[in-house]
Parts: structure tokens; C-alpha cells; sequence
């Protein structure tokens, strides 16, 4: 009977070991430990390759890795991104440095916490005879709303155009096709490429080459979500990064989910829009270079503001630091 009595609390101990180990090795694997985070993401066009990081995250389980399950609603013109996260249907949204900052001065509690590219991919397309951005005093400028409110002012600001230049970009190229004396906005693997197509032979500028100084399709959520879940947050941006410098290694993954989630989308677009992003740099140039993907300064948020002020579009004194923090991507150092 003694004997029976040690074989037993022998065995007992041995269960007890075996879960116990079994336990450290969950908590020491992500994702294991817990149910993943249910993370839901808003874009801010139609499923295409300047959304490739996201989608890369997402097909080649990298969010998973960082114990996190993410869908991504797709986004289009007739969306509010910002009212659609302040109402809590999203916890985050590719955003735009103008549009958070103009929350801010209406009190609504936005925060960008890391960036895609390192500049805005809008410019200008027009026919061979431009030399430059300065060169189109005596053209017709197409521009749409929302160039209204963001570039158009610091374009005339910076080279003396007028309204009386321009005309509304009704996203049909037809216009710009039949007449060389217009120019119009563009960005290089939309326009340009929709002009390539048709055998129109153009020159495209980036604004941002200019001094134009805002970022391009940033990761925007609220004030609350950082105060309450920092962790998620940093895991997030330290994902996303992860996944554009996959994306630009190997785009496939990710462009299968794109052509899924946006029937319009051909592969030879997407091809040439990866293209262009390489050659712009706009991932892994700038500050990116030395400091990894995603990463933001305080000086180009300066630059940003004093822009949006110089052009009337901010009201002086906004507090423009509330507009973003540089405590998730200030360390993260993904390298290109």
C-alpha cells in the first residue's frame, strides 16, 4: 500500500511537470497564450498596390505572429474614414496628415501613429512640353475637391497660379488626352498608368520633390486606443512595417487578397504601381533609409502644420503635436 502511495504522488508529480511545462512554452509563444487581438482596419481607396503592406501583414500572417486577427474593410469616395473611428466601427484607419490635423482643430480625439510612405505619392501629370511645376502659368490646372483643401493651396502658394487656372478633375482623362494645354492631378500608378495605356505620352511630378511635406497613407486611431492599448498599438505599426518591406520583396501574397477584394484591379496595374513605388522610394527612402519603415519626425509634422497655416487651411495655435506621436515607430527600426 506504501508503495502504491509513492507510485502515485510520483505520477501526480510528473502530470503536474508536464503542464507546467506546457504552460510556459503557450505563454512564450504569441498568439498562444491568448485569443488573437480581432483588429479591424479601414483603407482609404479601393484595394490597390498602395495598400500592399497592409494586405502583405494580413497574407503572410504577420499579424498573426504578433498575435493579432485583422480584416480590412475597404474603403472609397462616399466614406468618412475619420467619423466611421470616431464612432468606434474601426480601430484603424490609413488616414492623411492634413485631414487629422483639421480633427484636431474640430476636437475630434485622432492620432497618427506610424506612416506607410515617407512622402504623399500626389503630383502632377502633364505633356512633354513642362519642364517643371513652375512651368504651367499659361495651363489649365484639373484639380479635384479634395486637392482643393490639401495641395492646390500650397501649389499656388509656392509658384503664384490662380483659381482662375483651374478646373475640376472629374477622374475622367479624357479632357487632359484631348487638349495639351492641361495639367492634372495625378498619382503615378493611377493616371500614369491609364495614360501609358492609351499611348499618351506624359511627365509626371511628385509634389513632394517640391517641398510638399505631408506623409502618405498613415495609420490613424484614437487618442484613447493609445492611452488604453499600447501594445496592441506598437504591434500593429511594428506589423504593417513588416509587411511593406515584405510586400516590396515579393508582392504576390498580398496582391491576390487586393484582386479579391477590388475586381477591378488587373495585375498588370499592380505590377506597375509596385514599380513606381520602387522607384519613388516613398517606403524605404528618406528618413526610412536611416531610421526604418514607418518612421515619422516631429520636424515634418512642423513643416506640415506651418504649411496648412501659411495656406489658411489650419487656424494658428491648433495644437498640431496632438495630431500624431512617434512612440511606436521612433524604435521600431524595420530596415529596409
Amino acid at each position: 500500500m506504501k508503495k502504491q502511495a509513492m507510485q502515485k504522488r510520483t505520477f501526480l508529480r510528473h502530470v503536474a511537470a508536464v503542464w507546467l511545462g506546457l504552460g510556459a512554452a503557450a505563454l512564450s509563444m504569441p498568439g498562444l497564450a491568448h485569443a488573437e487581438d480581432k483588429v479591424t482596419l479601414l483603407s482609404n481607396w479601393y484595394a490597390q498596390a498602395e495598400h500592399g503592406g497592409f494586405y502583405q501583414a494580413v497574407a503572410k500572417g504577420i499579424y498573426k505572429k504578433y498575435g493579432m486577427d485583422v480584416t480590412i474593410k475597404m474603403g472609397g469616395p462616399q466614406l468618412n474614414n475619420m467619423q466611421i473611428l470616431v464612432a468606434g466601427q474601426a480601430d484603424f484607419s490609413m488616414g492623411y496628415d492634413f485631414t487629422v490635423m483639421k480633427g484636431i482643430e474640430q476636437g475630434l480625439p485622432l492620432v497618427t501613429v506610424g506612416t506607410s510612405f515617407q512622402s504623399d505619392l500626389q503630383g502632377m501629370m502633364t505633356h512633354e512640353d513642362v519642364t517643371s511645376l513652375g512651368d504651367l502659368k499659361n495651363k489649365t490646372i484639373l484639380v479635384a475637391g479634395s486637392g482643393q483643401s490639401s495641395w492646390w493651396p500650397w501649389l499656388k502658394a509656392k509658384y503664384g497660379y490662380t483659381d482662375a487656372q483651374s478646373r475640376a478633375y472629374t477622374f475622367n482623362l479624357q479632357p487632359f488626352f484631348a487638349d495639351p494645354n492641361i495639367a492634372q492631378q495625378a498619382y503615378p500608378s493611377s493616371e500614369l498608368f491609364q495614360a501609358d495605356k492609351a499611348g499618351v505620352k506624359s511627365k509626371f511630378f511628385l509634389f513632394a520633390s517640391a517641398g510638399y511635406p505631408p506623409y502618405g497613407t498613415t495609420i490613424v486611431t484614437l487618442q484613447k486606443t493609445v492611452a488604453t492599448k499600447p501594445d496592441l498599438v506598437q504591434r500593429f505599426v511594428k506589423a504593417t512595417a513588416e509587411g511593406w518591406k515584405s510586400y516590396l520583396e515579393d508582392p504576390a501574397p498580398a496582391n491576390a487578397l487586393i484582386k479579391a477584394d477590388n475586381k477591378n484591379m488587373s495585375d498588370e496595374q499592380l505590377a506597375y504601381a509596385v514599380g513606381k513605388l520602387k522607384e519613388l522610394k516613398v517606403v524605404t527612402g528618406g528618413d526610412a533609409a536611416k531610421m526604418g519603415i514607418g518612421v515619422m519626425t516631429d520636424e515634418r509634422w512642423k513643416q506640415t502644420y506651418d504649411v496648412m497655416v501659411a495656406t489658411g487651411l489650419l487656424k494658428a495655435g491648433t495644437d498640431y503635436h496632438k495630431a500624431y506621436t512617434t512612440q511606436f515607430v521612433k524604435d521600431m527600426k524595420v530596415m529596409p
